[in-house]
């Protein structure tokens, strides 16, 4: 009788902790239980799923660190929104050991920027626009800063997909946001000409947004995201490595002109 492989793997159960998590995780994402709404204490969790204190201790923990649920002064429990941080660096974490390049990010950005000036355009308040404007200007004043100036770079695009008051468009560009945007200090360090054209292509997508612009705004931001590619490859990068081993790359060197 000749054997023959396994056609199933073995069924790996979950622990108990992690469904006591699971459970609370689906009435807040159902809608069920909704933000700032009572959750109980851990002791009426106990009686409630008929397991142990550690148990519900520990899938406490694993909701709290997901940003699903906080505590008040009197330790009792609140279902509340995931902090977008959080969601987004998990996410961005995800993305790196998927050793995605930065082809990909260049490819989503494209997409998910142009996307951003689209509704920013449609929907920006006189806050959002004043809000933009002086993150130009301190960009401008930053430019002996390659550090400064990448971080409102970053900022820039943040508050652009802030102002389509889009939630989940802010969402989902945050991750490779985070991983993308860093590049900007690669770029303007190596390119002489970086940091003039970045700023100037941030006046034309402000200006956009204020006269309600939106295909000014969509060509501008095409021209923008492909300015980032061609300086991102003239700084000697190339968009086909992984994100994570570039970065150490860089990490390495910079230590070693310290």
């Amino acid at each position: 009788m000749s054997s023959t492989s396994p056609n199933f793997k073995r069924i790996e159960v979950a622990p108990a902790y992690q469904k006591v998590a699971d459970a609370i995780e689906r009435e807040i994402v159902n809608g069920r239980i909704k933000p700032d709404d009572p959750i109980g204490t851990e002791s009426e969790l106990v009686q409630q799923f008929g397991v142990n204190r550690s148990t519900v201790r520990e899938g406490i923990r694993v909701l709290e660190e997901s940003g699903l649920i906080r505590r008040d002064s009197s330790r009792r429990l609140y279902a509340c929104l995931p902090r977008y941080n959080k969601l987004a660096s998990r996410l961005s974490r995800a993305l790196v050991l998927h050793e995605v390049t930065f082809r990909e990010l260049f490819e989503t950005a494209m997409i998910l920027e142009v996307a951003a000036i689209e509704y920013a355009v449609d929907h920006a308040t006189d806050e959002d626009i004043a809000e933009i404007a002086l993150n130009i200007e301190k960009t401008e004043r930053s430019i002996a800063n390659p550090a400064a100036f990448a971080e409102l770079d970053a900022e820039f695009h943040i508050l652009l997909a802030k102002a389509s008051h889009n939630r989940v468009l802010q969402l989902a560009r945050e991750p490779a946001g985070l991983l993308f945007f860093p590049t900007t200090e690669m770029v303007v360090r190596n390119v002489a000409e970086g940091m003039p054209r970045l700023i100037a292509a941030h006046h034309h997508l402000l200006d956009a947004i204020r006269k309600r612009d939106k295909q000014e705004g969509m060509v501008w931001m095409r021209r923008h995201v492909e300015d980032w590619r061609r300086g991102f490859e003239r700084a000697g990068n190339s968009l086909d490595r992984p994100v994570e081993r570039m970065y150490m790359e860089h990490a390495l060197l910079a230590q070693q002109k310290r």
